[in-house]
């Protein structure tokens, strides 16, 4: 999920478990880029504990197809962007990937596949047109497949895109005048007739996160659901949230192309707690409370007034695998910590009710021991290799500037670095050692801001290769250093 690309960004949700009108809307994402994922039958459990209907993934992951099987929870399975070349050059192969990935599952008492993932955000400007020519082909295939196998009236092949590939010019930036991105327009055209002949979703991710990430100037109320910003006035027609701008844009888009009416599926969309100074839990809840109370009551937008939104929140849970490329907040995304357990109080209901989600249930953990700075430790001077070696192995990003970490001593970064390290490593004797400058504790090092991780049992410990905390890394060293430079 590369999603930095979109800078006009908001809506979608969820609704509730048969209390909320929207209840049929509700859906979630489930990502596993983690050192020591939940495993599938307790997220399963947590997703049905919760009432959530619907789950987004990103592969066809055998343990987690088996997890869903029989639950009745409607399933999005996906693609990932790296086969779309082979399906499209091979409607062969297409056949094939249905057969292994759909028909394998679809039975009574499987899986409820509804759609099919094409792809993950392909057009994004940043992949440089990578999968320019490959996700149409790959599209057709993957339905005609579908359609072959004799499923394709119920299970529907869509593209998750992001929103950067529609907008409104600069001369006329308003909802109305949204089009589809100029590069790109004529394939946007013929996927959008294509979805609309197989009776499939138009799916696009919105991050109104990503607006005040990108821009200091942007105003701060308008990422949000509760009224506070100053409205853009489109023809008489007043947005007073970023996300009904951003829907609407694409709904301008679609009419443009003759297709006003597509079903639009809101792929993801979220708020992460942690790598930002606008990620934190209080936006988070401010953002999901209104997002909720909407789509519990139907509310629409501007555009499709009083309709419902199959959405899809980003995310389930927090992944310390995740690409930094983006920002460091990306492994921070879930509603629930890394562990299955709630951040903050949520109604997925959208009442209002200041309401725990259900955690995961039978979740073990390794021993209470962390990681810490000897303090005995006389010669420091290869301290900032050493933490720089565990951050390119392990998840420090809550250590940059404006997270739950930021702002301890030298003491306390390099203790954060160490145990991060140690705990991927499944608390290995020899991953607290650092050439004699860290030593295990029974000492709980955490403060009241930041957590000092204790990881979940069971997990293979990360070697031999560089996480995608290395890009990270580099930044959260520079700032111990400097600390490093008054110790």
């Amino acid at each position: 999920m590369a999603r930095l690309a979109a800078a006009l960004l908001l809506l979608v949700a969820v609704a509730c478990w048969a209390v909320a009108p929207g209840a049929e809307a509700l859906g979630m994402n489930w990502g596993t880029q983690a050192s020591h994922p939940l495993p599938p039958k307790a997220v399963v459990q947590v997703l049905r504990d919760n009432g959530i209907k619907k789950v987004k993934l990103f592969d066809t992951d055998f343990a987690a197809m088996s997890a869903l099987s029989g639950t009745g929870i409607e399933v999005m399975a996906a693609i990932p962007n790296n086969m779309l070349a082979d399906l499209a050059d091979d409607a062969g192969k297409a056949k094939d990937w249905v057969k292994r990935n759909v028909k394998r599952y679809d039975f009574d008492g499987g899986v409820t596949i509804k759609y099919v993932a094409v792809g993950n955000e392909p057009f994004l400007q940043s992949y440089n047109g990578t999968f320019i020519n490959i996700t149409f082909p790959a599209l057709q295939n993957i339905q005609n497949a579908l359609n072959d196998a004799g499923v394709g009236d119920r299970i529907k092949a869509t593209v998750p895109l992001n929103a950067d590939v529609y907008n409104s010019p600069d001369s006329h930036p308003v909802p109305s005048a949204g089009r589809f991105r100029p590069d790109i327009s004529g394939l946007m055209t013929d996927i959008v007739k294509f979805l609309a002949k197989n009776n499939a979703p138009f799916t696009v991710n919105i991050y109104p996160f990503l607006s005040l990430y990108l821009s200091d100037n942007f105003p701060l109320d308008y990422a949000f659901f509760d009224g506070g910003a100053t409205p853009v006035n489109d023809n008489g027609v007043l947005y007073t949230n970023v996300f009904d701008a951003n829907f609407d844009t694409l709904v301008a888009a679609l009419r443009a192309v003759g297709h006003g009416d597509m079903p639009v599926v809101v792929g993801e969309v979220g708020w992460p707690t942690d790598g930002d100074k606008h990620a934190k839990v209080s936006y988070a809840q401010r953002f999901y409370a209104g997002l909720l109370r909407r789509l519990a009551a139907n509310a629409g937008t501007p555009a499709r007034p009083n309709q419902y939104i199959e959405v899809y929140l980003f995310g389930l849970v927090d992944e310390d695998l995740k690409s930094v490329a983006p920002g460091n907040f990306e492994r921070h995304w879930g509603i629930l910590r890394y562990d299955g357990q709630p951040k903050y109080p949520m109604d997925l209901a959208g009442q209002g009710r200041n309401t725990m989600l259900v955690p995961a249930k039978g979740i073990k953990y390794l021993p209470k021991t962390w990681c810490a700075l000897n303090p005995n430790a006389k010669d420091l001077s290869k301290l900032g290799a050493n933490i720089d070696y565990a951050c390119t192995f392990a998840d420090c990003t809550p250590l940059g500037y404006g997270s739950t970490c930021n702002g301890m001593d030298t003491a306390g970064n390099a203790s954060y670095a160490f145990n991060a390290y140690y705990q991927v490593q499944n608390q290995k004797d020899d991953a607290c050692d650092f050439q004699g400058l860290a030593l295990p504790t029974e000492t709980d090092p955490s403060t009241a801001a930041c957590n000092f991780t204790i990881q979940i049992a069971g997990a293979a410990a990360v070697h031999g290769r560089r996480s995608a905390g290395a890009a990270a890394a580099g930044v959260v060293l520079l700032a111990l250093l400097q600390l490093l430079a008054l110790w």
